[in-house]
């Protein structure tokens, strides 16, 4: 018998039709490449998620489907469940910080909602029976809202600097992304931008702040920032163990 010609993109297409465990045409291998590129963010956990033997037998738009559920959950409660409830505490404890400074305590701000709302209403006293026209009240609660925005931009450097790493220490990582480094340089500017701008005031309600009301939040940066060593530290010391089948993204 005569022996065909090897053809190599007939053979590239079988090898990569064996590792995946499909049999495929090259319109299938072509679309599934492409949708691997878009979402790269998934594939680079594939290999943490799911073992081996498990996806020579798993369907590939069921995997996929996994892969997508699992990873979006993680994020959503690393984000939203754990480093986003640490970066809202220290936007409202700035918030009552200002608050407290200016004469209204916590406990003084719970039901006075209308009366602090109401422009008839120009002599609203505080905790220290000092008097509150409608207008000084509204610069007060403009000056915490900027306050807030200030913070959470506090504590988004340290959210940017742990995001460098899924596992590495950030000690051992370094700081040499000058991309990175900028970003931090950049999202502070524009914070003391809005800030300090004159004319902010009536165009974005953004008031100017103390720089002393900036420091409150650096001890939550600093606990994100801890926080999320530490998990590292216990990721790389337990590997596959429950804490990174949990956070592990």
């Amino acid at each position: 018998m005569k022996r065909q010609p090897r053809d190599p993109y007939r053979d590239n297409l079988v090898n990569r039709s064996t590792v995946s465990g499909l049999q495929a045409d090259r319109k299938q291998i072509g679309s599934k490449d492409r949708m691997c590129r878009g979402m790269c963010f998934v594939t680079l956990s594939y290999h943490d998620i799911v073992p081996r033997s498990r996806r020579e037998n798993v369907n590939p738009y069921t995997l996929e489907l996994f892969l997508i559920v699992s990873t979006v959950f993680r994020l959503i409660s690393m984000a939203y469940g754990q480093i986003g409830m640490i970066q809202a505490a220290a936007g409202f404890f700035v918030y009552f910080v200002i608050m407290a400074e200016n004469g209204f305590r916590p406990t003084h701000l719970f039901g006075i909602r209308k009366q602090w709302d109401s422009k008839a209403v120009n002599d609203l006293t505080d905790s220290y029976g000092q008097e509150w026209t409608y207008r000084d009240r509204k610069t007060l609660e403009y000056t915490c809202h900027t306050a807030f925005f200030v913070s959470i931009v506090v504590v988004q450097w340290a959210d940017l600097i742990i995001c460098k790493t899924r596992r590495n220490s950030i000690v051992h990582q370094g700081m040499r992304n000058w991309a990175l480094n900028f970003g931090l340089i950049f999202e502070t500017a524009l914070a003391a931008f809005l800030s300090y701008t004159p004319g902010m005031d009536k165009g974005l309600r953004m008031f100017p702040l103390k720089f002393v009301w900036w420091l409150p939040a650096i001890p939550f940066m600093l606990s994100i920032f801890i926080y999320d060593e530490t998990r590292r530290f216990y990721l790389r010391r337990s590997p596959g163990g429950w804490l990174e089948q949990e956070t592990y993204y």
